[in-house]
């Protein structure tokens, strides 16, 4: 081989008569013929190639080496196919060649893991990139349309401001303190005219008021009880069935 390697190979050569005449009378032995032109045809594929393209891809171009050698002899043969039986290295390395067939295979089969892999991760990569991007997009177009919406909030103050800037001030100062006290369960206030200062636990008079309630609805339901139901009683119709039914006992 090219690579300097011994192989050995088991061939069969398909052929068939195109010319009688050549075919007659140009050759002794055809099939000698035949066999001579695909030695030097199989011994020039394999000296151009090295021993594990042989070993994978077989023989390729042969046939047609096969073929020029015999229409240069005059051998009236067309040759229809060239199969290879066997292609091995010889006994004292077949180990080793094998081994190197089944790390090729390893290779291939990691390969299209991989590959097959890769196109299981990659197109839910890229669905993931869209999704952030659109959300980024969308969280720019909201930060965005807020930040023109304080702005012009923040213009429209300041030319109120500017008409009138304690007026401004003072609702700006209400404002802040209705949104505050909104979220505080408790109030402290400072009074004037002494230095005590007024604590008003606004959660615990919410849920005494709470409790208030709950118990007065209970006191008004025991106030107002509900009437007792009496059992019903038999209709004149059900007791004068009855009377009749005991007098036929006593007749019989």
């Amino acid at each position: 081989t090219e690579d300097e390697n011994i192989i050995d190979l088991q061939f069969a050569v398909q052929y068939n008569l195109k010319n009688a005449k050549d075919y007659l009378f140009n050759n002794r032995s055809t099939d000698d013929a035949v066999m001579s032109a695909a030695e030097t045809a199989i011994r020039e594929v394999v000296g151009k190639n090295k021993l594990d393209d042989l070993l994978q891809k077989g023989l390729a171009d042969t046939s047609e080496r096969m073929q020029t050698i015999l229409d240069s002899y005059k051998t009236g043969v067309k040759i229809i196919s060239v199969s290879l039986q066997s292609a091995q290295p010889p006994e004292q390395v077949q180990e080793a060649f094998e081994d190197v067939n089944r790390a090729n295979q390893d290779n291939q089969r990691q390969i299209n893991e991989g590959q097959a892999y890769a196109n299981d991760v990659i197109p839910k990569a890229r669905g993931t990139a869209s999704r952030l991007l659109a959300e980024a997009a969308g969280y720019k177009l909201k930060v965005e349309s807020e930040a023109r919406g304080n702005v012009s909030r923040f213009d429209q103050i300041l030319a109120q401001y500017n008409n009138a800037p304690e007026v401004t001030r003072q609702r700006l100062y209400l404002d802040a303190q209705e949104q505050i006290m909104s979220s505080v369960s408790k109030v402290i206030v400072d009074q004037k005219s002494g230095n005590s200062l007024l604590y008003l636990p606004l959660d615990k008079l919410i849920n005494a008021t709470g409790a208030d309630t709950v118990q007065q609805s209970q006191s008004m339901q025991s106030l107002n009880p509900q009437p007792e139901v009496a059992p019903a009683q038999p209709n004149a119709v059900e007791r004068s069935r009855d009377a009749f039914r005991s007098r036929d006992r006593e007749s019989r």
